[in-house]
């Protein structure tokens, strides 16, 4: 069944956008009487039945709805330094949006490559993966901050804290170690030359543990996807 994002659907009638009913009925040549799924990005999952096949205001009958579709018990937030390549930062975004994560934050660090970013456009490939996996909720995408702002604005956080680098002298324990079942988390992936050591203290100094994500020296984005992919399956185990 097709599957759109309709983010402020309220009423058991709803109006597709322009471009999404031009998609429906234009390109899926979808007509009155077909069934479709809509997910607003919040938790629900609705099945609609198409009442009126105009191309540019596709008209549904909301049949069914699913409050809190797939809704998990446990949160994850990744903040990550830009990629001076943007389709790698995409890439990432697009890859974790469907694997699962909760919250992707933007961080400038002494080292990142790229300091301005438009959480738009993130957002807009994290809603083409929403559908394309079927979640039902869209992950928050927050604008690019200082690594010392978003440091203070998390300190009241509840759950663990973990910070990923390479210049421990011994080995760092693996995060699959360190990391509780089930438990909110935050895991900082700093740019391509690394957290600063000041850097590293201050998140120290604010309650982070450090951890290791194998052996291997791993580009950002990939450091960033192997976390969230380890701590998804931890979790589905």
């Amino acid at each position: 069944m097709h599957l759109f994002y309709t983010p402020d659907i309220t009423s058991n009638t709803y109006i597709l956008p322009e471009e999404e009913s031009k998609h429906a009925i234009r390109v899926l040549r979808l007509t009155i009487g077909d069934s479709i799924q809509l997910i607003d990005g919040r938790g629900g999952l609705y099945i609609a039945e198409i009442v009126d096949d105009n191309q540019k205001r596709c008209a549904v009958k909301i049949t069914d709805v699913k409050k809190e579709f797939l809704k998990r018990d446990w949160n994850l937030h990744i903040a990550i330094a830009p990629t001076k390549n943007m389709d790698r930062l995409e890439w990432f975004v697009e890859k974790a949006t469907e694997i699962g994560i909760d919250e992707i934050s933007l961080i400038d660090c002494n080292k990142s490559e790229r300091s301005i970013v438009k959480a738009e456009r993130l957002n807009k490939v994290a809603v083409s993966a929403i559908k394309q996996s079927l979640k039902a909720y869209l992950p928050i995408i927050n604008e690019i901050a200082d690594f010392k702002k978003f440091i203070a604005s998390i300190a009241n956080f509840e759950g663990q804290k973990f910070i990923a680098h390479c210049h421990a002298r011994e080995a760092l324990p693996h995060i699959k170690v360190l990391y509780k079942f089930k438990e909110n988390t935050i895991i900082l992936i700093g740019p391509e030359g690394d957290f600063s050591i000041e850097e590293i203290k201050l998140a120290l100094d604010n309650g982070f543990k450090e951890i290791s994500l194998g052996e291997s020296r791993l580009r950002t984005e990939t450091a960033a996807l192997y976390a969230c992919t380890t701590i998804n399956i931890i979790n589905n185990d």
